[in-house]
């Protein structure tokens, strides 16, 4: 989250990004010990700010019922009853934004935006949520800040922190230090997403409605493509790569605990579609072939794909229809039953009648489902001269 006083926070962001650190005695980024037992200043810190945060936010009630009672199931996956140092609760944020964070005392914060859009799918709910639980459980905020004093105190070149609650946090970093912290806040990131995928599985969730919503998110625009070295967050192909085993894991054991999946819970696993980066190549002296290696997951029917076009250098976020500046573009599309293993969609350019508009040109791909919404999204490289 940006805002200022919630920067202590372990936040969800746009696409669950979370900044996170190790103790000092920690030698490599990638080493990630308990938090000491006698550091309390991520409680402390919490309960200095709680009282504002309390004020902005409102508990998770009526349209947001579903919200609460998917939190109450996974709380019940991590809840420990020999110990009451996480005070529990759900908050709503009527500000309209895609965004959830936690707090180090258990409040889980979901920007109204984000709430909408989970709607009343259980599934969607326990993605966001599960997250953030385990954010709160791992102490990842106590991480992230002994990680930047390891590199404060030599792990790295100086970084110049203020107390991490304040509005402002002035950063002062070598390239060495950046790309450091870079790499930890994506590791965090993704164990995060392993321990939440987890307990999804445990509570009645299936893991498929992870990815559904790291996708839909992306549908809309937002999150990270970045592969910057310096990235606190992992780009939407390195989260779907590096987490797949843990999907196929987190699969296996919800279908051991829940053989029939309609009766769980969240219900039946959502339609996933991973899209994998398009290739474009020129087959004639005007014609273009353009390839989407695609793989579809709990898919009954057929999915559209759809070649969209927009303005140069305009990103597209519209969520449920695949158009830029609000005007329809010459989209082009396909329907396919994505029953292979890894089906490829083509696109052959050739016509003058599929040519974009002038001060247009192509630039995404979009998976729908039999009711016009967004499953996927996937940028096109720019075609050369």
């Amino acid at each position: 989250m940006e805002s200022g006083t919630a920067k202590y926070v372990c936040s969800f962001a746009i696409g669950l990004g979370l900044l996170c650190a190790v103790p000092v005695t920690a030698q490599q980024s990638g080493d990630i010990p308990e938090v000491p037992s006698q550091f309390k200043l991520d409680t402390k810190t919490a309960a200095r700010l709680r009282p504002q945060l309390m004020a902005q936010s409102s508990a998770a009630s009526r349209r947001y019922a579903t919200g609460r009672i998917v939190f109450d199931r996974l709380i019940e996956q991590v809840r420990d009853p020999s110990q009451s140092k996480f005070a529990w609760q759900l908050r709503i944020v009527e500000d309209d934004q895609l965004n959830a964070y936690s707090s180090p005392d258990g409040s889980v914060y979901v920007e109204s935006g984000l709430a909408i859009l989970a709607g009343s799918s259980a599934g969607l709910w326990a993605a966001i949520l599960s997250h953030e639980i385990a954010h709160v459980v791992r102490r990842d905020w106590a991480r992230r800040y002994l990680y930047q004093k390891y590199l404060e105190n030599g792990g790295g070149a100086a970084i110049v922190l203020g107390d991490p609650s304040l509005p402002s946090v002035s950063w002062e970093t070598s390239e060495k230090a950046s790309a450091d912290m870079g790499r930890f806040g994506r590791q965090m990131e993704l164990e995060a997403d392993r321990e939440g995928l987890m307990m999804m599985a445990h509570a009645g969730y299936h893991p498929d409605f992870v990815p559904a919503l790291h996708h839909l998110l992306h549908a809309r625009g937002l999150g990270t493509n970045s592969r910057s070295i310096y990235a606190m967050h992992p780009c939407w192909e390195e989260r779907d790569r590096k987490l797949n085993h843990t999907y196929v894991a987190a699969s296996i054991e919800f279908a051991r605990r829940w053989p029939e999946w309609y009766a769980s819970p969240g219900g039946n696993p959502p339609v996933v579609v991973f899209a994998e980066q398009p290739t474009v190549r020129k087959t004639g002296g005007s014609e273009w072939q353009i390839q989407i290696p695609m793989r579809c997951q709990n898919l009954a029917g057929a999915v559209e794909v759809v070649l969209s076009s927009g303005r140069a250098h305009q990103a597209v976020a519209l969520p449920d229809r695949p158009e830029s500046d609000g005007e329809p573009g010459p989209d082009v599309r396909q329907l396919t039953g994505c029953t292979s293993p890894k089906t490829t969609i083509t696109f052959a350019l050739a016509d003058a009648s599929v040519r974009p508009k002038p001060g247009a040109q192509w630039t995404d791909i979009y998976v729908l489902d039999s009711w016009g919404s967004v499953l996927a999204r996937a940028e096109l490289p720019k075609l050369p001269h």
